[in-house]
């Protein structure tokens, strides 16, 4: 009564004016909500987590676009209380947060593949530097051996010390490879020409052991490198062998290795390709622990690819015309 009492004693342009008030007040609280509804999906949408809220009746009252991707995930999911759980779902780890709050029901979903897989691989490494200190003694103690026994043996039972050592040669890159991914890479560098290293290079590539016969064409130009040796070394030896596992595989029984050079700019820039079998699953070929091969620990291109990071350099994997690995080092 006392509304219509006001509205009555007004005159028609006080009424219109109190109106406009009205409805640019309403535009201005409208904006305002606009405003914070814009913001509260964005920060929504920010989140690295997929979230989704429901009301107490268990009906989706909101999401953002990472839950829209996991709606699957929802069946594994209870909603009947607050918990704290980890979800496998679709070959990936989730940890599923579930909090009530007033009338609303919030769920939070993060992948946690990668930090499981990260603690996966720092527990292996542990291990497998432990065994490789266990073992490092013992065989040191064979490579001894059977070098004093290489000396007193006749000519016609040498070769079959020749293959013992090669296994050898073999566990001890794999210890040497274990102690250096559970330590990290430092790299040491200094002032060699690459003719060294490629005198070194043949003779490990000796104490290898394949079947097949392979031709090794190492086209090193006549110049200085700074960088780490002994690093370096093992970087050009993972690769090569690589190579000779590559033609072993495949169905021919001869097979080459090359190793090329090419002045850039910025960059020394060396390509060592093979004429073996293709690789199986880029994707894998810098996994730790991870290998195609029969054998192989899985560690070899993975510590090639942080040497060459620790010198500030790059690999780039060739599948077109040439199969095989291109690296760069700087030349500062």
């Amino acid at each position: 009564m006392e509304l219509e009492q006001l509205v009555h004693d007004m005159d028609a342009k006080s009424l219109l004016e109190n109106l406009q008030l009205l409805i640019d007040q309403t535009h201005i609280i409208e904006a305002q909500y606009d405003g914070l509804r814009q913001t509260f999906n964005d920060v929504l949408e920010s989140q690295s987590n997929a979230l989704w809220i429901f009301d107490d009746q268990g009906a989706l009252y909101l999401e953002n676009s990472k839950a829209k991707n996991l709606v699957g995930l929802l069946t594994k999911v209870r909603l009947d209380k607050a918990q704290e759980y980890e979800v496998l779902f679709e070959k990936r780890s989730f940890w599923i947060a579930i909090s009530h709050k007033a009338d609303k029901i919030i769920v939070s979903a993060t992948d946690i593949t990668e930090q499981k897989r990260k603690e996966s691989l720092a527990t292996m490494g542990q291990m497998a530097a432990h065994l490789s200190h266990e073992i490092r003694n013992p065989i040191g103690s064979i490579a001894l051996l059977t070098s004093s026994l290489l000396k007193r043996i006749d000519a016609v039972n040498k070769p079959t010390v020749f293959e013992i050592q090669k296994a050898i040669f073999r566990i001890e890159r794999i210890i040497q490879a274990t102690l250096m991914f559970s330590k990290g890479i430092e790299a040491k560098k200094s002032t060699f020409e690459l003719a060294q290293l490629q005198q070194e290079l043949e003779r490990a590539v000796g104490y290898y052991s394949y079947s097949k016969e392979v031709r090794f064409d190492f086209a090193f130009p006549a110049i200085a490198l700074q960088g780490d040796f002994e690093l370096l070394l093992m970087v050009f030896s993972n690769f090569v062998f690589n190579a000779i596992d590559a033609i072993e595989a495949c169905e021919r029984e001869e097979g080459c290795v090359t190793i090329g050079y090419t002045d850039e700019e910025l960059f020394h820039r060396f390509h060592i390709i093979d004429d073996g079998v293709m690789f199986e699953d880029i994707s894998m070929l810098f996994e730790a622990f991870k290998s195609t091969k029969e054998r192989g620990n899985g560690l070899g291109l993975v510590l090639s690819r942080d040497i060459i990071a620790a010198h500030e350099g790059a690999i780039e994997v060739l599948i077109e015309g040439q199969k095989g690995f291109a690296l760069r080092l700087p030349k500062r």
